[in-house]
Order: structure tokens, then sequence, then C-alpha cells
């Protein structure tokens, strides 16, 4: 059952992230974590990959180049189910809020954008991967599925969250939107990149896009960025053109109404903090009484999705178990030497042949 009738208050935290340096990423999170909760908070939404920071080195150089980083990016990386997530955990726990962290996740040898919805009982309640990382995080990051398009039913509102560009990709927002979503953290990293010749990149088009995703939507916005200083041009730039092309700030943290409507003045763009709004959802009645993309202003019988929310995993199936007794067995010839390879795959065929004759037999 939807219902449109809680009040709950929401920050956005707007910082620059511990560059490649978990355990000091883990302690200022948990710092935000405790001030958002001091301040009445029940939700604090933190910047996409803000564990241990976004690499904002692919986009500098060619890929030989980018590989100095790597192997300290992924040892930074965390897992979801290991010791720095469970901090996090005990974190949200100690002060009683909902946080929707986004970090670098660390799956095998693979990386995932991801964004972690950890409740105030400290339970890790969803984690999602970006469902398509952009352009040469590609190369670098993989990609989620169907099922980490998912809101949450909370106590404090439906909660859904998305990473960056996912905010321009039409079909996603939609198969948000027809969750009924209330509440929705948008996890962005700075933008301050490439000014000002790549206008894309820049505060004015990720405001743009977030904003019209609560129009869109009727739903409120909690956009959470983060900021770049001195330090990450110091680690991740070794030339004047490369400093001029990375730039500094980008911070653009935003608590956005159902109407598009800002609810707290943002920060400056090289400024860290916390953004705090109140919002009562049943403002988003008065939106949905308008234009209800997923009900009344909808035309199902013209346009629908087709929302796929199945996991997709690399392996189906069960892995492989050791061989019974009569299996072993049966790989062993008379003089309990083991058969070799071209042995046992002619045994194979001709056990199946006998079974199909024996089959046909059978019928017959």
């Amino acid at each position: 059952m939807v219902e449109y009738t809680a009040i709950t208050r929401v920050a956005a935290v707007q910082a620059e992230p511990a560059w490649l340096d978990v355990e000091a990423g883990i302690e200022k999170s948990i710092g935000y974590i405790e001030a958002a909760a001091r301040n009445g908070a029940e939700l604090v939404a933190f910047p996409e990959l803000f564990i241990p920071g976004y690499p904002w080195y692919i986009w500098l150089d060619s890929q030989f180049w980018v590989m100095q980083f790597q192997r300290r990016y992924h040892e930074n990386s965390i897992t979801v189910d290991g010791p720095h997530m469970q901090r996090l955990q005990k974190a949200a726990a100690d002060n009683n809020i909902t946080v929707v962290m986004g970090y670098s996740e660390r799956g095998g040898g693979s990386l995932f954008m991801s964004q972690a919805t950890i409740g105030p009982d400290g339970t890790l309640i969803k984690n999602r991967r970006k469902l398509k990382p952009t352009h040469v995080e590609r190369s670098m990051f993989g990609e989620g599925n169907g099922s980490d398009l998912v809101v949450l039913d909370l106590p404090i509102g439906r909660v859904g969250a998305l990473n960056c560009w996912e905010h321009f990709q039409t079909l996603t927002k939609y198969a948000m939107y027809s969750q009924h979503e209330q509440i929705h953290v948008a996890s962005w990293p700075s933008l301050q990149m490439f000014k000002p010749e790549v206008h894309t990149f820049q505060i004015e088009v990720g405001d743009l896009a977030t904003r019209m995703y609560a129009v869109e939507g009727q739903t409120f916005v909690v956009c959470s960025t983060s900021v770049v200083g001195e330090a990450a041009q110091e680690l991740f730039c070794d030339t004047d053109l490369k400093k001029q092309q990375m730039g500094i700030g980008g911070g653009w943290a935003r608590i956005i109404g159902p109407d598009g409507k800002d609810l707290v003045e943002p920060l400056k763009e090289d400024e860290e903090g916390i953004l705090y709004a109140e919002l009562d959802l049943g403002a988003i009645t008065l939106t949905k009484f308008a234009a209800d993309p997923v009900g009344h202003y909808s035309r199902p019988d013209v346009l629908s999705l087709n929302f796929n929310t199945a996991p997709t995993p690399w392996v189906h199936g069960r892995a492989p178990v050791p061989a019974a007794p009569r299996q072993a067995a049966a790989n062993e010839d008379k003089r309990g030497n083991r058969l070799d390879l071209a042995d046992e795959i002619e045994k194979t065929l001709e056990e199946g042949a006998n079974h199909r004759e024996e089959n046909l037999a059978a019928r017959n």
C-alpha cells in the first residue's frame, strides 16, 4: 500500500572524498552520519563513489597511464559483506539513521559503482549497482542488472536511488517511477571537469537532469555530490594541462521538491557540508493530481515498458561437487589406474549410445 502521510527530515552530503584511502573515507563518512543524526535527519545521502572517491584520472590520459592508480583503487574499494561495510552499518545503528552510501564495490576481481541502503537498525537493506557505467567508466567498472532498479518501502517513505547519468536514461527513470517512488537519492560526483569546453559535464546540465527527475516522477530528490580540491589535483594530475582539465570545486548538492523547487539554499561549489530539509510526502499528491506518469497521465495501450527485474548471475546452477564413489570407480580401469582423457570421452560416448538403443527398444 502506498501512503503519502509521512513527514521526514533528510540530509544531503557535499564533501571531498578521502581520495584512494578507504580508512580515512570510512572515518569521514561516519563523521557525516553522526552530524546528520545530531541535526535530526532520518536519512543521509552520500555522493557517487564517495569511498574511495571518483576516479577522475580515467578521464585524463591513456589507459596505460591510468594503470598506475588502478591497483591502489582496487585495494581501497570495499566488499558488500566486509569489515568496512560493517562499520558503516554500525554507525547507522548507533545513530538510528538510514544511510545511502555511494562506494566502489569490490566483487571478486571486478569493481562496481554501487549504492548501499542501510537501515536505522544497521541492516543492509539493499545494495545496488549502476546499471550502465558511463563512457570511460566502462573500462573500469562492471554493470548491474534489473534487480538494481528497486524502490524500497521504508517507514520514512518509498526510497529509491540512482547514480549520476542514470538520470539521463529515460527507461531507467520510468522503471523507478513505476514503483511509486517518493524520496529519490541522486548520487553524483563533482561536476567541474573540462570546464568550459564540455557543457554536458557542467553543473547546469546535472542540475537540470536531477530537477527534471523530481518533476517527471513527482518525487522528492535528495542530491548528494562530491567536491574536488587541491588534494585530488596533486594526486591525479602530473601536468598543468591536466590540472586545468580536471578543475576545482564542482559541488552542487540539492534537495528538490516534487514541483522542481529547491527546498534549501545550496552550498558553494567548493564548500563541504550537509544540506537539510523536511519532506512532507503529502505534497506529492498535489503534483500527482496534475500529471501522474505511471497513473492517470499514462497511456499503456500505446506505450509501455518491458522491465526485467531478475538478477543475471554469470553462472547458472550449482557449483561443481566432488565425484560420488560410484562415478569415481567408473573412471578407474581394472588395474586401478586412471583412464586417460581420450578413453574417458570414448567411454562416455559408448555409454550414451547404449542408453539411446535401450530407450528405443523400450519404446518399440
